[in-house]
């Protein structure tokens, strides 16, 4: 159960953390924003997408949200892991290139399913007041998203994201953890994690209102 609620942690600490980077300014200049409102989007190229990819794939907050994982990974590691996973330098050194290999994994999948089929891949903000029907709709959101042209579509690249994330570990991961049967439920738990990105990018006004009442460093950075 431990290594199956990695990938969640994973993406969820992304989520929350990511998007306080620099680079958010240049991302919203370039690529467009990670999420937009309803009507208000402009398609993106398939340069601006590989743009829009390559920057949330090496944005400088990842390198630091890796470390922070990496020594929570480690605290806690699955049971199926041996020694030189768990301990020194060099077992850091194998759980820190799997958050980046998965990250960086995720951001390919999506990239290449959103260009070939023509899906957009930022999150559509909802039109709502309700704060419930705000979160169904950042939920869902992670299974039906939109295409190029603003149409409702099976978010096929989020799919895609998750599988290729996560069974890309089973290419270095150690024994126990490498067969089909954990890929396929790291991969249920990384599109999981997408629905926990969006809920972050509808709610980001009510989160930068928080941060200024608790007097929250860089909170309008995020």
């Amino acid at each position: 159960m431990r290594g199956d609620l990695r990938i969640t942690l994973q993406l969820t600490i992304v989520a929350l953390l990511l998007s306080v980077s620099p680079a958010m300014a240049q991302n919203q200049q370039s690529t467009g924003t990670r999420s937009v409102s309803k009507g208000s989007q402009q398609p993106l190229t398939v340069g601006g997408k590989f743009r829009y990819f390559a920057n949330e794939s090496f944005r400088p907050g990842v390198f630091l949200v890796a470390g922070f994982y990496t020594g929570l990974a480690m605290a806690n590691p699955p049971k199926a892991y041996p020694r030189e996973w768990r301990q020194g330098a060099a077992g850091f050194g194998r759980n820190y290139g799997d958050f980046i290999a998965s990250w960086t994994a995720v951001q390919g999948g999506k990239f290449i399913a959103a260009s070939a089929l023509h899906e957009d891949p930022r999150y559509i903000r909802s039109s709502s007041r309700n704060l419930f029907a705000r979160a169904f709709h950042a939920v869902s959101f992670a299974v039906i998203d939109k295409s190029d042209t603003g149409h409702n579509r099976p978010a096929l690249s989020n799919v895609a994201g998750a599988f290729a994330g996560d069974f890309v570990g089973n290419a270095y991961l150690p024994d126990g953890c490498n067969d089909v049967a954990h890929g396929l439920q790291r991969s249920a738990l990384a599109l999981s994690g997408f629905a926990t990105s969006n809920l972050v990018d509808e709610f980001r006004p009510e989160i930068r209102k928080i941060g200024h009442k608790l007097k929250i460093p860089f909170i309008d950075k995020f």
